[in-house]
């Protein structure tokens, strides 16, 4: 070390130099740093750099003083260097398809769990399935009376409902666009969520069921096979805003009356309410 300077030599994280050893002044900062791996490697990467297992954060000699070492006139200092991050987000600089159909606004969409469809629900009252693989229309949904409001996929894949305006919610099978059942009608008021039973929690004929929210303040479940209503869960006083299914087999509904309530739906019984919230 001679004049406030150091022989150095980068290394990756592997412990592989990238080059051979350089003398740097200590004073050097991380920024300064950067610019001499990002040229040793022709990268525009962004790193951390350590020194004997300590982080540089401002200069070499900084970093060497805060932890008491003392840069050896015989050695040569290795500085790790490691990237900041695995994954770089790319700008989105083009559409890579637009794909019309809908006559009306777009309200809702929702991908398939194995990413290979997408479901769209609009002003124009119908579901449409969309191709994700030939990014192509591939069914039309007609059944619902009013603006199609939320729409959700069954974890197998094997069903999507949909619910509208009119309150009414509908059971898609996605291989062929045809309902499943009859639409599955009994609110007063407009359905906006939607949560599937976890299919481990589905017992043994007991069919496959689906829970719906309604602004009219119930949450309904449905045994979608057969299109029959299982039990209404009553309690909230203003509409009811989201449910979740829960993997312990217990709904969860969130209200405009600023509270969450907890279901178990089997028998309907409200297990416990909470409540402090002070908006909804």
């Amino acid at each position: 070390m001679a004049d406030g300077k150091i022989f150095a030599k980068f290394v990756s994280s592997e412990g592989v130099a990238c080059a051979s050893p350089l003398e740097i002044p200590l004073t050097t900062t991380t920024n300064q740093l950067q610019v001499i791996v990002n040229a040793l490697l022709d990268s525009t990467e962004r790193y951390q750099f350590h020194v004997n297992e300590f982080e540089v954060t401002d200069t070499l000699q900084k970093t060497l003083q805060l932890h008491t070492a003392t840069p050896s006139t015989e050695h040569v200092m290795e500085i790790r260097y490691e990237p900041q991050a695995v994954f770089r987000v790319r700008t989105v600089t083009r559409c890579s398809a637009t794909v019309p159909g809908h006559t009306e606004a777009l309200i809702n969409a929702s991908f398939s769990h194995d990413g290979t469809q997408l479901a769209s629900g609009s002003g124009d009252t119908i579901v449409r399935f969309w191709d994700l693989t030939t990014e192509s229309p591939l069914h039309v949904c007609k059944g619902h009376r009013q603006w199609v409001l939320v729409t959700s996929w069954h974890p197998s894949g094997k069903y999507l409902a949909s619910a509208c305006k009119k309150g009414d919610v509908c059971v898609w099978d996605p291989k062929c666009g045809k309902q499943k059942c009859k639409a599955l009608s009994g609110h007063k008021k407009y359905v906006g969520t939607l949560a599937w039973q976890p299919i481990h929690c589905a017992q043994e004929n007991g069919g496959v069921l689906l829970a719906s929210g309604s602004k009219d303040t119930t949450i309904k479940v449905w045994e979608v096979t057969r299109g029959q209503c299982v039990v209404t869960l009553s309690s909230h006083t203003q509409g009811v805003t989201a449910i979740r299914w829960s993997g312990d087999d217990l709904i969860y509904s969130a209200s405009q009356d600023r509270t969450i309530k907890v279901w178990r739906p089997k028998d309907g019984v409200l297990c416990r309410t909470l409540q402090g919230h002070a908006h909804w």
